[in-house]
């Protein structure tokens, strides 16, 4: 997952889509999409009409800052996607939604995906009893996903677990809020996947 380093909110304005790049906030009356949700700009008022190539970037774009992915890494895995068989759109999203930071945010452990792959890259997640600092790295069915670090760092997704209660987990995780550990049941399939995306659009301009 890439560093967003400037207004995240511009974002999701610009998409036209509730991204949930800034964890807890998102949830609130706080949320900049919730309160001015027109584009950015001078003239926010005005969304142009987009048809053919313009909608195909824009679902590109949207599944890149969704997931936080450099436009190198999402070559990789449309690459990866359109080798495998079945459906290169679908193969494309099951691919993202394995990463590593992608799991621990959907286990509750993180506000969000950023902070989820920040407690990554620190060292504080362990995949089956090894500490794991790569983001994108994919978990498969069997995987075991633990929290370590100190105590601080185990309050702080203590307190994740308490605030994002209300969102459920998906049906390919599972999570043991005993001992903060998840296990991939299973692959994601289509239907777990919520990125409000259209994968064709992407597959066609990707194609081209």
């Amino acid at each position: 997952m890439a560093r967003l380093s400037g207004p995240v909110c511009r974002i999701c304005r610009r998409e036209g889509e509730k991204l949930f790049l800034k964890g807890k906030r998102c949830d609130t009356a706080r949320c900049t999409f919730t309160k001015r949700g027109t584009p950015p700009g001078q003239h926010p008022y005005r969304r142009a009409r987009r048809k053919g190539y313009g909608l195909q970037l824009r679902e590109k774009q949207k599944l890149k800052s969704f997931y936080g992915l450099m436009d190198k890494q999402f070559k990789r895995y449309f690459r990866e996607a359109a080798r495998q068989k079945g459906d290169t759109g679908e193969n494309l999203l099951i691919l993202v939604e394995r990463r590593l930071d992608n799991a621990v945010y959907l286990l509750r452990l993180a506000s969000s995906r950023p902070q989820a792959r920040q407690l990554v890259r620190h060292g504080h997640i362990q995949v089956n009893g090894r500490r794991c600092n790569i983001p994108s790295y994919l978990v498969r069915p069997g995987n075991t996903i633990t929290v370590g670090g100190d105590e601080k760092v185990q309050n702080l997704v203590k307190e994740n677990l308490e605030q994002m209660r209300p969102r459920e987990i998906p049906a390919w995780l599972h999570l043991d809020e005993n001992t903060l550990t998840g296990i991939i049941v299973q692959l994601p399939t289509r239907s777990d996947i919520s990125v409000p995306v259209e994968e064709q659009m992407i597959v066609e301009l990707c194609s081209r």
